[in-house]
């Protein structure tokens, strides 16, 4: 069962952005805030100074996968948004770095 649903809303991104808790990695850098729902949320926003579409939407599905494999390791209950780095160039990024930045994010979200 899929325990995770997606923030579609500006509104949804503001209020994580602005209420939530920040972490960072090395590529990445994520907000958190409980929801009080039964469900994470998850929301990916990559900058147009990270590339061209095909680049960004690369990356956005880099995380997504990520964060899927790994979801299991943070509690239910959360709204997370993923921002990628502006200093982050699309070619120093692949698969293993970002979802070891994403296991370390997700451990210290879940240890609060």
């Amino acid at each position: 069962m899929k325990k995770t649903e997606t923030l579609k809303k500006n509104y949804e991104f503001k209020y994580v952005l602005t209420k939530g808790k920040y972490y960072s990695g090395k590529y990445l850098e994520a907000f958190s805030i409980k929801n009080n729902l039964k469900k994470n949320k998850i929301g990916i926003a990559v900058s147009k100074k990270n590339g061209k579409a095909v680049e960004r939407n690369y990356i956005k599905r880099i995380i997504r996968e990520g964060y899927r494999l790994n979801e299991d390791k943070i509690k239910i209950g959360n709204s997370i948004v993923f921002l990628v780095k502006k200093k982050t160039s699309f070619d120093e990024i692949s698969f293993d770095k970002v979802e070891k930045d994403i296991i370390d994010i997700l451990k210290k979200i879940g240890q609060e």
